[in-house]
């Protein structure tokens, strides 16, 4: 069972352009942060230099992209640069910016990984804490008919389908099936702007920095000659035919969809701020900002009722140890060998699983009528999930015995009763020094944590 750890950048890179809404001139830049820290937005350019959360309730406008705020002081455009550290497996960074958004740069996340890329990606202490998916979760709009569902799987993969209200670009889709391939085939793709909104969006004091540079143009309803030429002379960009229909960009299309590929680029900058990496497959359905953020909204919300993630556990797997093992490194015999097998194992965790069957000896006085698991045993069996860790790892490990010097935090959430499966998660939180180990537990039936301590222990050496 190979611990995954967190990561930051292994330095500060600076990027500079103007702000697609305010036109400023913007300079961004992008710092390791300490493990735990996740995603912190600082406007620099501000009294006290106030720090930002990056995460989902903070959202207050979703209307021409993702705005985060706290009071007035607010942060907008960052969805960019958001997707390029979730994709790329940043788990921890601080980003500060002299302005009240995200400079727009090519309209893609493309500089943002460039530069990550260059700068490098470092390896920190804490594992990365991944939410997986272990049941279909659905948000829907049925005013816009958008839909976001994820599903149980074994990575991190996403489908944007897209439905466009116009004839020249109708409908498309994209797929990404595996994050690593994010850097060349959706990073790049550019933010798009039908011409019909352009004038709404002058009018709403918007978009004051997009140019051709920054955004793909669709012109895809004709208007009249003089009304277009209006609006380029407003745009201070050249004058085009009005009678041809089409795409109006100086670079040309990267891909047939990459319209449909930014939004897959957006979806990605919005569950960003989650606050998790999750394993599971996206299917998005017309998405956008505000469905992206509903969506975020309720994973976090779902992450917080499951805090902490039941091991998932496959009775048809062979087993790390089996009784016979788990025999030979534990002294206990009946009635209190209390772990049945082990079936995951690393360096600094491990899982192990009891059957309780309603033959338990202890359910002969703990209660007739009522047959209850004593929380105290549910601690034992804790302590020998994590003696068999730690065991593993001495020479000569039949020679040794783990003995309870400590034992912390202990909380009990639920019955255990005949017919319940345990399933124990036993991580180190400090490496084994003088032949002591502090570490962390938890017992889980299903889903649910029913148990948990942090317990320190002694391995001695038998006489």
């Amino acid at each position: 069972m190979e611990t995954v750890k967190q990561k930051t950048l292994k330095g500060s890179f600076s990027l500079f352009g103007k702000g697609l809404h305010t036109g400023l001139s913007l300079t961004i830049t992008f710092n390791p942060a300490p493990e735990n820290t996740g995603y912190r937005i600082q406007r620099i350019d501000l009294p006290g230099e106030p720090i930002l959360e990056a995460v989902a309730e903070k959202v207050t406008d979703t209307q021409r992209g993702t705005v985060i705020a706290n009071g007035d002081v607010r942060v907008s455009t960052i969805e960019h640069g958001m997707a390029a550290l979730y994709a790329l497996g940043i788990d921890n960074c601080l980003i500060q910016v002299n302005g009240p958004e995200f400079p727009i740069l090519d309209g893609s996340a493309a500089m943002y990984v460039e530069k990550i890329k260059e700068i490098g990606i470092v390896e920190q202490n804490a594992p990365k804490d991944y939410y997986i998916i272990r049941h279909k979760i659905e948000v829907k709009d049925e005013s816009t008919g958008s839909c976001i569902t994820i599903l149980p799987d074994e990575d991190f993969s996403i489908t944007a389908m897209c439905s466009f209200e116009s004839k020249f670009i109708n409908s498309q889709f994209a797929t990404l099936d595996n994050i690593v391939k994010f850097p060349k085939e959706i990073a790049p793709a550019r933010t798009f702007v039908f011409v019909r909104d352009i004038m709404p969006l002058l009018e709403a004091n918007l978009i004051k920095g997009g140019d051709m540079d920054n955004a793909i143009v669709i012109y895809e309803r004709e208007v009249s000659q003089e009304k277009l030429d209006h609006l380029a002379d407003v745009l201070n960009v050249p004058r085009m035919d009005a009678t041809k229909i089409g795409y109006i960009q100086n670079k040309p299309l990267m891909w047939e969809n990459e319209c449909t590929r930014h939004k897959l680029l957006d979806i990605i900058g919005d569950m960003a701020l989650i606050g998790k990496p999750i394993k599971g497959r996206i299917v998005a359905t017309r998405p956008g900002h505000t469905i992206n953020n509903k969506f975020a909204r309720l994973m976090r919300k779902e992450i917080r009722k499951h805090e902490i993630q039941a091991p998932i556990y496959d009775p048809n797997e062979e087993p790390i140890m089996d009784n016979i093992r788990i025999r030979e490194l534990l002294p206990h015999r009946y009635p209190m060998q209390l772990v049945d097998k082990v079936i995951a194992m690393g360096p600094n965790s491990i899982i192990g699983v009891k059957n309780v069957t309603a033959n338990e000896p202890f359910f002969v006085g703990h209660f007739p009528q009522e047959p209850v698991m004593p929380g105290v045993l549910q601690i034992e069996a804790i302590a020998q999930c994590g003696g068999l860790l730690v065991l593993n790892q001495m020479e000569e490990p039949e020679r040794c015995s783990t003995y309870f010097l400590k034992i912390d935090n202990v909380k009990f959430r639920q019955k255990v009763v005949p017919g319940d499966t345990l399933l124990f998660k036993v991580e180190m939180i400090t490496p084994i020094r003088h032949g002591i180990s502090t570490m962390r537990g938890y017992v889980f039936v299903g889903d649910q944590v029913v148990s948990e301590a942090t317990f320190t222990a002694q391995i001695v050496k038998n006489k």
